[in-house]
């Protein structure tokens, strides 16, 4: 960062600001997720469901078979596994650059030590993290049809899966076209795939996932910290303390880090997704392992395969990096303002006992 590290008591500031700034990012960009999810898994190996062509014909597709609710597809755990990473990531991450800087003895890492101690808490927050990323990845990819596109069949099988009847909504569902029974939200999820696919099933696309957090983030974070130091001590004299960067800079900062780490890692995030989808949906592929995923994918779609769904990914990402980064720069100046008024009453009321 770009002034010492702070101390370790105010650590529960970074997880506060992180969870807050994390959740309210995703409300205003979970359609582009959704999207950029449909064409990630997209390999022509599916018998159900149309195929989009880009992304606006996948937006168009969605409104008019899905209706505009499919855009928040997935929008529970999208909540929940933001609020948790972000809140989990930046404790995790501050508190491991405290410990380095300690048994350095340093006030400030260099590159290589921020994109370790990134890399270590991407780690730790995809294992807790996993099961969740998993559920919304298979809500965002369930396609039910509007009753007036989908027809009477459709119509049933919606009738028969809020029943909850399970002969009844697999006989229905397989006349609309589909031989699984959906999921009815994220809690039907969680208990399901326990259930059927068992602890494993949780942490399908795992080994993606370490390689997409701790490279993802390590290469994030170093960009944003470096650019930040620089821009803190721009056009200062020596002797002058560090400025505060302005939302703006934070912003471009953000969005600057953001692209760069993501465009170094989008074929994880391919990967993962195809992983992690369903295998039950009608599909003639079936992808056993990562090795297995890549190899495919590079035989059937060549190099752009592992790039699919990039402009709806850079067009969520950079803006929800932005956002996510100004609001937990400004909520963390915040409570770290209270906790140092908190500590100088209590200084004070000690001076004023001892008096």
């Amino acid at each position: 960062m770009a002034a010492a590290q702070r101390p370790g008591k105010d650590q529960w500031n970074h997880m506060i600001a992180g969870g807050m700034a994390g959740s309210a990012a995703v409300l205003f960009l979970h359609p582009f997720d959704v999207i950029k999810t449909r064409l990630q898994v997209q390999d022509g190996a599916s018998s159900s469901g149309t195929q989009y062509r880009n992304a606006l014909h996948a937006g168009r597709t969605l409104l008019a078979q899905e209706g505009w609710r499919s855009f928040y597809k997935g929008l529970t755990p999208a909540l929940i596994g933001s609020g948790v990473s972000w809140a989990a990531y930046f404790y995790i991450y501050e508190a491991i650059k405290a410990w380095h800087c300690s048994w350095q003895g340093r006030e400030r890492l260099s590159p290589g030590w921020n994109m370790a101690s990134a890399a270590q808490a991407g780690a730790t927050v995809c294992l807790l993290t996993n099961p969740v990323w998993l559920i919304k990845t298979r809500l965002q990819l369930q396609r039910l049809p509007l009753a007036a596109a989908g027809g009477a069949a459709a119509a049933a099988a919606s009738g028969a899966l809020n029943a909850a009847g399970s002969a009844a909504a697999a006989a229905a569902a397989g006349a609309g076209g589909r031989h699984v029974l959906y999921y009815n939200g994220f809690l039907d999820a969680l208990v399901r795939i326990g259930r059927e696919e068992g602890l494993r099933g949780y942490y399908k696309g795992l080994g993606p996932s370490l390689l997409l957090q701790t490279t993802h983030g390590a290469i994030q974070f170093a960009v944003y910290d470096e650019l930040k130091y620089f821009s803190s001590r721009t056009g200062r004299s020596p002797d002058e303390a560090d400025r505060q960067p302005g939302s703006v800079e934070l912003s471009l900062f953000a969005a600057a880090s953001k692209l760069t780490a993501s465009v170094s890692t989008y074929p994880s995030q391919v990967i993962r997704s195809r992983l992690q989808q369903r295998m039950d949906d009608g599909r003639t592929l079936v992808y056993r392992s990562a090795r297995e995923a890549v190899r495919l994918t590079w035989q059937r779609e060549g190099f752009g395969g592992f790039y699919k769904g990039l402009g709806p990914a850079l067009l969520r990402v950079m803006p929800q990096s932005a956002v996510t980064l100004v609001a937990y720069e400004h909520i963390l100046r915040f409570l770290d303002a209270a906790s140092e008024r908190r500590r100088e009453e209590a200084a004070q009321a000690a001076v004023a006992a001892e008096a």
